[in-house]
């Protein structure tokens, strides 16, 4: 995650401000957004209120890379901004959505993993119960 941000050192990078409304159902998840976002390069400060909902991160970042690392823990993370919000739609529908089936796609189901793990004997009484109407 630290990896996605690199800060070009010829220009004037000046630090800004993301703010984001994220859901916050308690004050440990308050800690865990501050624990998530601090670790980011370039990162100053993190303010979470709580009340509000809100996080504030000012720094030399990228808002959207701020924005799919705390989606990583909060996935309903969004721009405070709802303009900011638009564009980062825009920048999702652009990039090319990968033809491969998803990971967990190919597992097989819970009941057949069960099912080849029974002995002998439990078979049998599985299918003694099942034939004994």
């Amino acid at each position: 995650m630290a990896d996605m941000q690199i800060v070009v050192a010829s220009k004037r990078v000046e630090p800004q401000y993301v703010e984001m409304m994220v859901p916050l159902y308690s004050y440990g998840c308050e800690r865990k957004v501050k624990k998530t976002l601090s670790h980011l390069k370039g990162i100053y400060s993190v303010t979470v209120e709580y009340d509000q909902q809100k996080v504030t991160v000012w720094g030399i970042c990228n808002k959207y890379d701020v924005l799919s690392t705390m989606r990583s823990k909060r996935k309903e993370a969004r721009f405070w901004k709802p303009e900011d919000n638009v564009e980062m739609e825009d920048v999702e529908e652009e990039e090319p959505s990968p033809s491969l089936p998803r990971k967990g796609f190919n597992k097989p189901s819970l009941a057949l993993m069960k099912a080849r793990s029974l002995s002998w004997k439990a078979w049998k009484k599985v299918f003694a119960r099942s034939l004994s109407f």
